[in-house]
C-alpha cells in the first residue's frame, strides 16, 4: 500500500511541494516500506529547516533533523520535532542512520562533496540516501537567487559525485517532467520576483523561510493531478528531463 502524502502544513497544500513528496514518497516506498514491524529506524533530515519534511519522513522511522540557521529550528522546537544546529559537512553522528534525505540541501553549500561524504558516513551498511536537487543551470532565476542557490544539476552530474564519494545509484530521475515547459519558460521570460520574503536577504528574524509563492485555483489543484500522475509515472521509468532532479542511493 502506498505511503499517504499528509496534508499537515500549507506547504502540502502547494502543488509544487506537494509534487515533490510524492515522488520522494514512491521512491523511499519502493526501498523501505513504511510502517514495517521490528526495530524502529533512524531517519536524518539535512536541511531541515523548520522540518517541513518530518511528518512524511517519520513514515519511515524516528526523525531526527539538521540545519546551521537557528531560525528555522527554533520553529521546528516549537512543532515538537528532534533537532540540532550542524552544517551537513560537520555531522555530530556516527554511522547510526538508515535514512539520510537531502531535499533541496545540496544546492546552497558550497562543500557538496563534503556533506555527500559526511552522508555516506553516517548511514549504516545498506543504508538509504534521498536527494532532491534542482536541475539545469539554464533556468536559473530569481528563484535561485531568494534561496541562496550556489547551483543546479543535471541527472549525470549528481550521480557522478554520489559515486565519486562511494554511493551506489539506485533510482534518479528528473522530476517535474510534465510541466517543465511552462516552469522554462516562466523562468526565462519574467522579470526577477522581488516581494518574496527570503531570511538570506533580511535580518528580520520573523523570516525563518523563503516565502512560497501561491499557486491561485484552479490551477492548483490541476497541478495537484498532474503532480499525482507523474509519480505514478516516475515509480516505473526515469524521466528524461524537469526543472528537478530525485535520487536514491545506497551506502553499498
Amino acid at each position: 500500500m502506498a505511503t499517504p502524502v499528509l496534508t499537515v502544513l500549507d506547504e502540502d497544500r502547494h502543488a509544487w511541494f506537494a509534487g515533490r513528496t510524492r515522488a520522494i514518497l514512491k521512491y523511499l516506498d519502493a526501498e523501505l516500506r513504511s510502517g514495517q514491524p521490528g526495530e524502529p529506524r533512524k531517519v536524518l533530515d539535512i536541511g531541515s529547516g523548520a522540518g517541513n519534511m518530518a511528518h512524511h519522513l517519520a513514515h519511515y522511522g524516528a526523525v531526527m533533523g539538521v540545519d546551521p540557521n537557528a531560525r528555522p529550528l527554533a520553529v521546528a522546537a516549537l512543532r515538537g520535532l528532534d533537532v540540532v544546529q550542524s552544517t551537513g559537512n560537520a555531522l555530530p553522528f556516527a554511522d547510526a542512520f538508515d535514512l539520510v534525505a537531502l531535499l533541496d540541501t545540496l544546492e546552497h553549500i558550497a562543500d557538496e562533496m563534503g556533506v555527500l561524504a559526511d552522508c555516506w558516513r553516517v548511514l549504516k551498511p545498506g543504508g538509504k540516501l534521498i536527494v532532491t536537487v534542482p536541475a539545469f543551470m539554464q533556468l536559473w532565476s530569481y528563484n535561485d537567487v531568494i534561496n541562496a542557490h550556489q547551483r543546479r544539476y543535471t541527472a549525470p552530474e549528481l550521480a557522478q559525485k554520489l559515486t565519486g564519494v562511494g554511493f551506489r545509484v539506485k533510482r534518479i530521475s528528473y522530476n517535474n517532467f510534465f510541466i517543465f515547459p511552462l516552469i522554462a519558460g516562466i523562468r526565462r521570460l519574467r522579470p526577477y520576483h522581488p516581494t518574496l520574503e527570503s531570511p538570506h536577504l533580511t535580518a528580520n528574524a520573523d523570516v525563518y523561510q523563503v516565502e512560497m509563492e501561491q499557486i491561485p485555483e484552479p490551477f492548483n489543484t490541476i497541478l495537484h493531478g498532474v503532480g499525482w500522475l507523474e509519480a505514478e509515472l516516475a515509480q516505473r521509468v526515469d524521466l528524461p528531463f524537469g526543472t528537478s532532479v530525485l535520487c536514491l542511493a545506497e551506502k553499498s
